[in-house]
């Protein structure tokens, strides 16, 4: 089954931690997606913004698909309408609030806090 990735950097809800110049790597997703089901993975689905540069897996001239849309955490506050088909965990969050995702293989630890 083939992975691809998006940039998402400047749709970011966080992008102010990231500090002055965020870096944009260039990605492409990589394979052909016409007629295939895709499936959307992010870490923390909040207002929907980081969505709008995904919105060209919609373009009517790229053929028919299903995309769904897998997140570890939901925490509400949706700006765009948009819902995840796989949710790992709700987390009640005040909009000043912030979740930090941690996974083993980038930051030595497995929690969201």
């Amino acid at each position: 089954m083939p992975v691809g990735s998006l940039d998402i950097t400047f749709y970011r809800d966080d992008l102010s931690t990231l500090g002055p110049k965020p870096v944009v790597q260039e990605k492409e997703i990589g394979f052909e997606i016409e007629d295939k089901n895709i499936v959307l993975v992010d870490d923390v689905l909040f207002t929907g913004a980081p969505l709008a540069p995904r919105s060209t897996l919609f373009s009517p001239t790229a053929g028919r698909r299903r995309v769904q849309l897998c997140v570890l955490i939901d925490r509400g506050h949706r700006e765009i309408p948009v819902e995840a088909t796989f949710v790992g965990r709700n987390v009640q969050t005040t909009t000043s609030e912030v979740i930090e995702v941690k996974l083993t293989e980038i930051d030595d630890a497995e929690k969201y806090c």
